[in-house]
C-alpha cells in the first residue's frame, strides 16, 4: 500500500490524496454529514489486505459476524444467510448474484486495522468497525439507506455505485424478506459510477444507494461510523441515571394550591413533574460520563477475555522496564476527556476511571504502552486495572493471526 498524505502529522489545511485534493478542515466543513464524494485514488496503487477466499475462511469461524446475501437463494429472493459458513456453503453458490459480508474485519486482520491509521481526522470514538465484503458479477444487497456516515474503499475488482437522493425514514421498502431495500430506486444520473482499486466514495446517513459488482474478484471495504439514535441514546441516558438515582428523589407538590377538581391532572402537576425529569437530566458532568461510556462500548464484548486472577502489578511491571510493551485489545475503544487541569476521565471499553490526563491522552492515543508511562501517577495502578479486564493485552495474546 502506498503511503498517502492523510496520516495524523498532516496539517488540517493540507490538501489530503485520501478526501482528493480537500483538506480535512475543507472535508468537515463543507461534506462530512452533507453530502457524497468520489474520490478517484485515494489510495493509489491499492493492493488488498486479504483475499476472498480469506475472507470466506473468516466467515467460516466461530464468533465472527458474517451474512450471505442471494439475490435468488434456495429459500426464496434476497435470503439471507448468518455465519458461521462451511466449504459446502460456498460450493453450492452460483457464479454470480450474491455477496459475503464480514464484519469488524480490522478486530483480526492488523493490515485492515492500520487503515484506521488514515482517518485520524475524525474522533476515533466515533468508528464502528471496518466491514469487508465480497460479491461475484451481480452480487449486491439492493437498493437501500444507512443511517450512518460510511467510506466505501474498493479493494479489488470492480463496483457499481449509484446513488439517488436523501429518502425519508418512512420510504417503503419491500416486504417478507430480511434486508431493508428501498420499493422505488431513482438512480441521479450524477452520481452513478464504477469504482477501481483504491477509489473510495464516501456517503452521509439518508442517502439512497446500490452498489453490484461488476467482476469476479470484487471486494468492498466499508469504514463505518457509529451514531446512536434518538431512541437508544434517550433510553441509554435514563437508565445510567435511574442506576444512580436516591429513591427519595420524587415528585413533589408541597405548598400545591387547592385542586380544583380532584381528578385533574392540572397544569401545575405537569409543570412539576417536567422539572423533576428535566432537572434531573440536565447533568453536564453525568451526561459526559455516560456518553464517554457509551462511545466506548466495545462492539463484541465476548472479544475482551479478562484476567482470571488479579494481576500482581509489580510483575506487570517488571515486565514493562524490562523492555516489553502492552497493546490495546482488538475491538477495545479508548476517550478521555479533561475534568480539570491535571485529571482526565479516561474511557475504555463502556467504563471510567479518573486519572492523571497526561496518562489519559497517552493511553487513548495509538502511543506505546511501554515502561516510560510509567512514570506519570497512578500509571501502574490504571495500566494493571486495564490489563486485567482485557482491554490491553501482551502482543503474543492479542488474538491477531500473522497468516491471515
Amino acid at each position: 500500500m502506498s503511503d498517502t498524505t492523510s496520516d495524523a502529522t498532516s496539517s488540517n489545511d493540507t490538501p489530503m490524496t485520501l478526501l482528493g485534493g480537500l483538506s480535512a478542515e475543507e472535508f468537515l466543513r463543507d461534506v462530512w454529514q452533507r453530502k457524497p464524494l468520489l474520490i478517484r485514488g485515494a489510495f493509489a496503487d491499492f493492493e488488498s489486505p486479504l483475499s476472498p477466499d480469506e475472507l470466506a475462511g473468516l466467515a467460516c469461524e466461530d464468533n465472527i459476524e458474517a451474512r450471505l446475501v442471494e439475490e435468488q437463494g434456495p429459500e426464496g429472493p434476497w435470503q439471507v444467510s448468518h455465519g458461521p459458513f462451511d466449504d459446502a456453503t460456498f460450493a453450492r453458490l452460483p457464479e454470480q448474484d450474491w455477496t459475503l459480508l464480514v464484519q469488524a474485519v480490522d478486530h483480526y486482520v492488523p493490515e485492515v486495522a492500520a487503515l484506521l491509521e488514515h482517518f485520524s481526522f475524525l474522533p476515533r470514538w466515533r468508528l464502528d468497525d471496518i466491514m469487508i465484503s465480497y460479491a461475484p458479477p451481480g452480487g449486491s444487497v439492493g437498493p437501500h439507506v444507512d443511517q450512518y456516515d460510511v467510506f466505501l474503499l474498493q479493494a479489488s475488482g470492480q463496483r457499481h455505485w449509484q446513488l439517488g437522493g436523501k429518502v425519508p425514514d418512512d420510504a417503503p421498502i419491500i416486504t417478507g424478506i430480511d434486508l431493508r431495500i428501498l420499493e422505488t430506486f431513482d438512480v441521479n444520473p450524477q452520481h452513478d459510477w464504477v469504482l477501481e482499486p483504491g477509489d473510495m466514495l464516501y456517503l452521509p446517513p439518508g442517502w439512497s444507494h446500490n452498489g453490484v459488482s461488476q467482476s469476479d474478484d470484487c471486494m468492498t471495504i466499508s469504514v463505518g461510523f457509529r451514531a446512536p439514535s434518538a431512541d437508544e441514546a434517550i433510553t441509554s441516558y435514563s437508565d445510567y441515571l435511574g442506576e444512580q438515582m436516591p429513591s427519595s428523589l420524587r415528585y413533589s407538590d408541597a405548598g400545591m394550591p387547592l385542586p380544583r377538581d380532584p381528578a385533574e391532572l392540572d397544569d401545575g402537576a405537569l409543570e412539576r413533574m417536567r422539572s423533576l425529569i428535566l432537572d434531573t437530566l440536565d447533568d453536564p458532568e453525568q451526561m459526559a460520563q455516560w456518553f464517554g461510556r457509551v462511545m466506548t462500548q466495545p462492539k463484541y464484548v465476548d472479544q475482551l477475555v479478562p484476567s482470571e486472577t488479579p494481576t500482581d502489578v509489580d510483575e506487570l511491571v517488571a515486565a514493562l522496564q524490562d523492555g516489553d510493551e502492552l497493546e490495546r485489545a482488538p475491538g477495545s475503544r479508548f476517550a478521555w476527556r479533561a475534568r480539570s487541569s491535571d485529571r482526565a476521565s479516561l474511557f475504555v471499553d463502556g467504563d471510567g476511571v479518573l486519572c492523571d490526563i497526561r496518562l489519559a491522552r497517552a493511553l487513548a492515543s495509538t502511543d506505546a504502552i511501554d515502561a516510560e508511562l510509567l512514570e506519570l501517577p497512578g500509571a501502574a495502578e490504571v495500566i494493571t486495572q486495564l490489563f486485567d479486564t482485557g482491554s490491553l493485552v501482551w502482543p503474543d495474546d492479542e488474538g491477531y493471526d500473522d497468516d491471515e
